[in-house]
C-alpha cells in the first residue's frame, strides 16, 4: 500500500491525546491535535499516579518521563488499614533494574505541562485549541473532522484519527456509532487536595477501611510534592459539597486526619465513578483511546496509566500503517489488544469497588467479616481488595503474539510483582555499557535480543535474507549482566516490539521462525520495507 502524506489528526489535548502526538512524531508522522477547549485548564491533581513503566514510556519522548519522576512525588509501598489496625503493606517489586521508582504522584497539570513543553519543541506537531469536533467523515483514504470554531466552521483533513476526547467524549463516541456499557456507582466520592506538614505519610499511600474519621466508608490518602495530599472520602449518594463546607463538615473531616496541624484547601471536587467500555475500539480509520474508550474506578490508578499505553500502542502501528509498510489488519489489532486490557482493568477496579461498595446486607456482612479475620490472618488479608494498583497488560493472546511452549505467560502475578519474561509481556529494563537503557534502546525500532551462543549473522540474515533492516544486539554486549538479569538463555532470540513488549522468545536455528515471528508482529507477511521503520530520532 502506498504510503500516506496526510497528518494523523488527534481529537483531545489532554495527557493520551499529548502522548499520542508526541509517539507519532517519535516514529516521523506529523499529526494536529484539535482541542475545544480554548487554552489548557490547569486547575485541581485530577490524575496524580504515574507508574513506572508508564514513566519509562514518556522518557522516550525527550526524556519527559525522567522531568515528571523528578517534579513528581516518589513512593514505594502502600499500606492498607481496617479502622486502627494495619492489615498489610504491599512493597512493589520489579524483575530487572529499573531506572524508576514503582509509582510517581504528580497533579495532572503539572504533567501535561511537561508534555506541552515537548510538543511545542516538535515541528511535526500542530495544536489547534478552538476547535470542538462535530462531525468526522471517512473514506478510503482520509479521515476528515469538521469543528466549531470562534472564526466559523473549519475542516481538517488527515489520514487517521485518534480520538482521544476524554470520559466526556459522547458526542465523538455518538458521530462514530460507539456505545460506552457499564455500570455507574451510587456512591459519591469527595476528593480534596490540602497542603499540610504531615510526617512520614509523605513516604506512602495510605487506604483505611471504615476509619472512626468517615465511619462504614473508606478513605485513600496519596502524598503529593510540595507538602501537597490527595484525600478521597466515600460519601452519601445525597453528599451535597456546598451545604458540607458551610455547616462547617468539610473543616471536620480534614481536622480528624489531620488533627491540630495547620492546612491551606487547594483544590477539591465530587465525583461519581463509572465502570464502562467501548464496543470497538476502532471504527475504520479512527481508533479511541484513554476515557474516550474506557471508564474505570480511580482505585488502583488504571485510568491515566493505561490511556498513555493506548496511546503508545496505536502510535507505533498508525505509524508503519501510515507509511505504508504494514496492512490495514495491524490496525485492527489495536482493538484486539488494548480492548483485551480494558477488560483486565475493568475486572480488577469491578472487583475492588464491588469491595468498598457492597450492594447488599449479604456482601456487606461478608466484607465486615473478612476485614475482621484479616487482622490476625493471611488468608483473610489476601481477600481485601483496597485496588491492585496499575500495571502494564500483557499482550499473550494477540494475534501479534508468538507462543512459546517454554515459557508461558502465566496470567496475573500475585499484588506487587510482575511476571517473568514471557511473550507478550513487557521486556525487563535494564541499564546498558554505553550508559543507555534496554527500553530505550527498545523503543527506537524492531529490535532482535540475542543469547550468548546465536550466531548475531545468521539472525541479520534470517530476519530479511541478509538485508539489515532492524537493530540486532547480542544481548551480553549490551551490559555483561544484562542476560542474567532479564533471563535471556543462551540459546534464545527476543523479537521485541516497538513499545518493549516480547513479541517471541525463539530458540536459535530456524530462521524461518525468526522470519514468521516478525511478520506476525506487522500484521503482514513477507514485506521487507516494513522492517525499516526507526524512531524519528534515529532517522
Amino acid at each position: 500500500m502506498p504510503p500516506e502524506t496526510k497528518p494523523v489528526l488527534v481529537i483531545g489535548n489532554g495527557p493520551v491525546g499529548q502522548t499520542s502526538a508526541l509517539f507519532l512524531a517519535h516514529w516521523g508522522v506529523p499529526s494536529i491535535v484539535l482541542d475545544r477547549r480554548p487554552r489548557r485548564d490547569p486547575v485541581g491533581s485530577k490524575a496524580i499516579v504515574q507508574q513506572r513503566d508508564v514513566l519509562d514510556a514518556w522518557d522516550t519522548l525527550a526524556g519527559a518521563g525522567r522531568e515528571i519522576a523528578e517534579r513528581g512525588l516518589t513512593w514505594q509501598r502502600a499500606r492498607t488499614f481496617h479502622q486502627d489496625h494495619e492489615l498489610f503493606c504491599t512493597e512493589f517489586a520489579d524483575s530487572g533494574r529499573s531506572a524508576f521508582p514503582p509509582f510517581v504522584n504528580l497533579s495532572q497539570s503539572e504533567t501535561e505541562a511537561i508534555l506541552d513543553e515537548r510538543i511545542a519543541a516538535e515541528p511535526l506537531i500542530d495544536v489547534r485549541w478552538g476547535h470542538e469536533v462535530t462531525g468526522i467523515a471517512q473514506d478510503e483514504t482520509s479521515a476528515t473532522v469538521t469543528c466549531a470554531t470562534a472564526g466559523g466552521v473549519a475542516e481538517v483533513a488527515g489520514s487517521y484519527a485518534v480520538a482521544c476526547s476524554g470520559a466526556r467524549g459522547d458526542a465523538v463516541r455518538q458521530m462514530l456509532g460507539v456505545t460506552l456499557d457499564g455500570r455507574t456507582f451510587g456512591d459519591l466520592f469527595l476528593i480534596c487536595d490540602i497542603r499540610a506538614d504531615l510526617g512520614e505519610w509523605a513516604q506512602e499511600r495510605r487506604f483505611y477501611f471504615d476509619p472512626v474519621w468517615n465511619p462504614g466508608r473508606q478513605v485513600l490518602i496519596h502524598p503529593c510534592p510540595d507538602s501537597t495530599f490527595r484525600i478521597d472520602w466515600q460519601v452519601p449518594a445525597d453528599f451535597d459539597l456546598e451545604a458540607d463546607e458551610a455547616s462547617g463538615g468539610l473543616e471536620r473531616r480534614i481536622r480528624m486526619i489531620v488533627g491540630d496541624t495547620p492546612y491551606e484547601i487547594v483544590w477539591k471536587s465530587v465525583y461519581r465513578f463509572h465502570q464502562r467500555i467501548a464496543d470497538r475500539f476502532r471504527v475504520g480509520r479512527v481508533l479511541l483511546a484513554g476515557d474516550a474508550a474506557h471508564l474505570v474506578s480511580p482505585f488502583g490508578a488504571r485510568g491515566l496509566n493505561s490511556g498513555v499505553q493506548d496511546a503508545e500502542n496505536a502510535a507505533w502501528k498508525l505509524a508503519l500503517v501510515w507509511r505504508g509498510l504494514a496492512g490495514d489488519s495491524l490496525l485492527e489489532s489495536y482493538h484486539d489488544e488494548r480492548h483485551a486490557a480494558a477488560v483486565e482493568n475493568l475486572d480488577v477496579t469491578g472487583a475492588t469497588m464491588d469491595f468498598l461498595v457492597p450492594q447488599d446486607d449479604e456482601h456487606r456482612d461478608r466484607r465486615v467479616a473478612t476485614l475482621t479475620a484479616a487482622r490476625t490472618r493471611d488468608e483473610a488479608r489476601a481477600l481485601v481488595d483496597s485496588g491492585r494498583l496499575a500495571e502494564p497488560f500483557w499482550y499473550a493472546d494477540s494475534p501479534l503474539t508468538t507462543p512459546a511452549a517454554g515459557r508461558p505467560c502465566g496470567g496475573r502475578p500475585a499484588k506487587g510483582s510482575v511476571p517473568p519474561p514471557a511473550p507478550g509481556v513487557l521486556i525487563p529494563d535494564h541499564p546498558l555499557a554505553d550508559g543507555g537503557r534496554l527500553r530505550l534502546l527498545a523503543r527506537q525500532s524492531f529490535t532482535l535480543l540475542c543469547g550468548d551462543e546465536v550466531d548475531v549473522g545468521m539472525v541479520e540474515g534470517a530476519a530479511l535474507d541478509g538485508v539489515r533492516p532492524i537493530t540486532v544486539h547480542r544481548l551480553r554486549d549490551l551490559h555483561a549482566d544484562a542476560p542474567g538479569v532479564l533471563g535471556l538463555r543462551p540459546d534464545e532470540v527476543w523479537v521485541v516490539r516497538p513499545d518493549a513488549h516480547l513479541a517471541a522468545t525463539l530458540p536459535v536455528g530456524d530462521p524461518a521462525a525468526i522470519r514468521c515471528a516478525i511478520d506476525r508482529v506487522l500484521g503482514v507477511a513477507g514485506s521487507p520495507a516494513a522492517y525499516r521503520m526507526v524512531s524519528q530520532s534515529q532517522a
